[in-house]
């Protein structure tokens, strides 16, 4: 009987370019899954029901769409089944077929959706079984639009450069619809135009970033030397938006309409005659209902959306901004998966960020698996907080009724599956298994986040080595956020990697900044930092950081053996796959925070050598300097204590680059935000000044302490004769 085999070919409807892009990708999972044969392949025959509107999005012959506002997600449905020598996939629309599509090649193939994101090693086998008998019927997303938005993506720009220039946001688009995704936000600022062209090829919904309304050109770019007020050029913003309507006339767009300042801010920032909360929401519910219209003119079916974020939020609910009934309102979580409003800077109001009990309009959320806050969010690793947390928050999302809209902001993918991958479980409202639609109001997360643990170890590692060593994959994956830094009250107040690197940054700027030479404990204290650590003097700030970085240190160090020895001993077994996988997927993750929590906590002690008076001496007690005061300091030891800081940074880099290979070189290079590489720039920096106050102008103190032939550590010569050391030299001398 005919099987699924390297000879298999997709016919039926696949005229439009998304579902050929469905197909190619198919046809290579074929070939990394199927060996040669000559046997004839069990045909894959795509039908559809009939045609509509939304089916005709992006054929060849018709590629201008009608949208509508009540688009039904149900038309999504599919129906897989065998009938003698083909299989068939049946659906009303594009999306169903593509779904269609992934579904046989996740259950028959045995390709995952974070196949690529998560290194699945595929094995080629000489056919694929399909029982006889085979049916399966998909039921409708809970979620009516839902998808990722590919947000601050840095790893993407830099990468690109090395494997092309589409390939990044093709796996990306290709991942989402295979999690059951339909809408994106195909990249921030200038990518999200670059690539929506893309997104648009892939079938996917295009909406927009709550910085770019319409998703128009921001003022400030097309206009650079004018000023962005709209009193005064309200004709040149209201050109952007009809050119934004113009240049996506032939995408399916659900319409954000919203009105913030050059970039993410409120728009204030740029135009602060609006200085009361009345007048800044009636500037904006003005704008919001003329892009509405001008929207409504080009397609009167038009789907809209604003969004309720940071300031945008608090003047909704302070009743100062409306909008048109038909409008999709947007919740947002906090950037830590807690539907309340962000913090910015200093100013944390946790409004609650959902719907008022009895609101039945349209709702939706913006909801963060990766964050970016310069402060304490996660962006090169995973989300900080439990995945129970994320199933509590995002069923009280469905107990709100916010289920018209879903964009999860993933930023670059990878060290983000396992959330998105729950994420992805949740908006589709049912797994696999057919389990019950409607029983996600009702979810146990503690059972639910177990269930999906089991689910995502079983998929990318079961297959590649034993139950006992699934086990403790299992347990390491559960661990995650329980190592993670609590910094605050709140349940969500877990620390990513910004708190080490940002933290221990802006520790040690304000420390060469601010250093009070004549009285150093007395040191002002940074406002920078009020948010977490409001203190009279920097010196306690830095005592409070230091204790919190050395907990998190000690924590991370403990986590790192305990992976280590599954990796270990998965390859003592001869299970080299599996353990370069979980080394790639979970280990360096743990990796960069060891790194980031060892160089930060070195920069606190480097700090508090200076401004603690109290403190014992250090390693270099016995070449202590008279500072400006009078008093000893060691900036010798501070010295010592900045370069293993730098030392510390520099490796955690190193290290993460070595997770490259393959078609994942270049990946890494480009991480510029959490930045553990400029951690280690800011560090060599603090040694720079501290080797200026203890060892300038001269510089020949420290090095004849430790250069043999220097000049002498106790005969003072006027002149030497060795050249000045640098930093690195002098460092690498006190390390012997």
């Amino acid at each position: 009987m005919m099987q699924i085999n390297i000879n298999t070919k997709i016919t039926g409807d696949v005229d439009s370019v998304p579902i050929q892009k469905a197909v190619k990708a198919f046809e290579r999972d074929l070939k990394n899954t199927c060996e040669k044969n000559s046997e004839s392949g069990l045909e894959i025959r795509l039908i559809r029901t009939k045609k509509t509107a939304e089916n005709e999005t992006n054929t060849m012959t018709s590629p201008v769409i009608q949208k509508s506002i009540s688009y039904d997600a149900s038309k999504e449905r599919f129906i897989v089944e065998r009938k003698d020598h083909e299989l068939t996939i049946t659906s009303e629309s594009d999306f169903g077929l593509i779904y269609g599509i992934y579904h046989i090649s996740r259950e028959f193939l045995g390709v995952q959706n974070f196949w690529f994101w998560n290194e699945q090693e595929l094995y080629k086998q000489p056919e694929h079984v399909v029982p006889d008998n085979y049916h399966y019927e998909s039921k409708p997303a809970k979620v009516r639009f839902r998808g990722w938005f590919i947000n601050d993506e840095v790893l993407f720009d830099g990468w690109r450069e090395k494997v092309g220039e589409n390939f990044p946001w093709e796996m990306a688009f290709e991942a989402l619809l295979r999690c059951g995704g339909n809408m994106t936000i195909p990249g921030t600022d200038h990518n999200s135009h670059r690539y929506k062209d893309l997104a648009n090829d892939y079938g996917l919904w295009i909406t927009h970033h709550h910085a770019e309304p319409l998703g128009a050109q921001m003022f400030a770019r097309a206009y650079p030397d004018m000023e962005a007020s709209f009193d005064k050029y309200p004709d040149l913003f209201r050109g952007l938006w009809k050119q934004a309507i113009e240049d996506q006339k032939n995408c399916k767009v659900v319409w954000n309409l919203g009105f913030r300042g050059q970039g993410d801010r409120p728009f204030w920032a740029d135009d602060p005659t609006y200085d009361t909360p009345a007048a800044r929401g009636k500037l904006m519910s003005d704008l919001i209902l003329e892009q509405y219209k001008l929207v409504k003119e080009s397609d009167k079916d038009a789907v809209c959306c604003t969004n309720l974020y940071g300031e945008t939020m608090e003047l909704y609910k302070d009743g100062f901004l409306t909008f048109p009934e038909d409008v999709i309102k947007i919740w947002a979580d906090n950037g830590f998966g807690k539907m309340v409003s962000r913090r910015q800077n200093n100013h944390n109001p946790r409004v609650y960020a959902l719907p008022h009990e009895g609101d039945n309009s349209a709702h939706g959320i913006y909801y963060h698996a990766s964050f970016y806050d310069l402060q304490a969010a996660a962006m090169m690793t995973m989300l900080p907080n439990a995945p129970e947390f994320v199933v509590k928050e995002l069923t009280d999302v469905y107990a709100h009724g916010a289920d018209d809209f879903w964009i999860i902001n993933c930023s670059n993918i990878k060290p983000h599956t396992y959330y998105l991958d729950l994420i992805a479980k949740m908006w589709s409202a049912c797994d696999e298994s057919n389990s019950d639609c409607n029983s996600r109001e009702s979810l146990n997360a503690q059972e639910y986040g177990i269930e999906h643990l089991h689910d995502f170890v079983r998929k990318y590692y079961g297959s590649i080595t034993t139950p006992d060593f699934i086990s403790r994959i299992e347990d390491a994956y559960k661990a995650w956020p329980d190592y993670t830094p609590k910094y605050g009250p709140n349940d969500d107040d877990h620390a990513g990697e910004q708190f080490s690197n940002h933290g221990s940054r802006i520790l040690a700027c304000g420390f060469i900044s601010n250093f009070d030479k004549l009285e150093p404990s007395r040191t002002k204290a940074l406002s920078e930092l009020n948010w977490i650590c409001k203190r009279d003097t920097l010196l306690e700030q830095v005592k409070w950081h230091e204790e919190k970085y050395k907990e998190a240190l000690d924590d991370y160090n403990k986590y790192l053996e305990d992976c280590n020895k599954i990796k270990e001993a998965m390859i003592a077994k001869g299970n080299h796959v599996a353990a370069e996988r979980f080394d790639n997927n979970l280990i360096c993750q743990v990796q960069y925070h060891y790194y980031s929590y060892l160089g930060a906590y070195h920069i606190c002690r480097a700090i508090l050598t200076c401004l603690d008076d109290q403190k014992e001496g250090g390693k270099f007690i016995d070449v202590l300097e008279e500072g400006a005061n009078g008093k000893p300091v060691d900036y010798l030891t501070a010295f010592y204590e900045a370069g293993l800081a730098k030392k510390a940074f520099f490796e955690g880099y190193n290290v993460m680059r070595s997770h490259e290979h393959g078609i994942w070189e270049g990946f890494y290079e480009n991480d510029c935000e959490a930045d553990i590489r400029q951690s280690g720039f800011v560090a060599e920096s603090l040694m720079s000044y501290l080797r200026v106050l203890g060892d300038g102008p001269h510089f020949y103190k420290w090095q004849r302490k430790f250069q043999k032939e220097s000049g002498g550590e106790k005969v003072h010569l006027i002149l030497r004769i060795k050249a000045h050391l640098t930093d690195d030299e002098l460092w690498n001398l006190m390390t012997r």
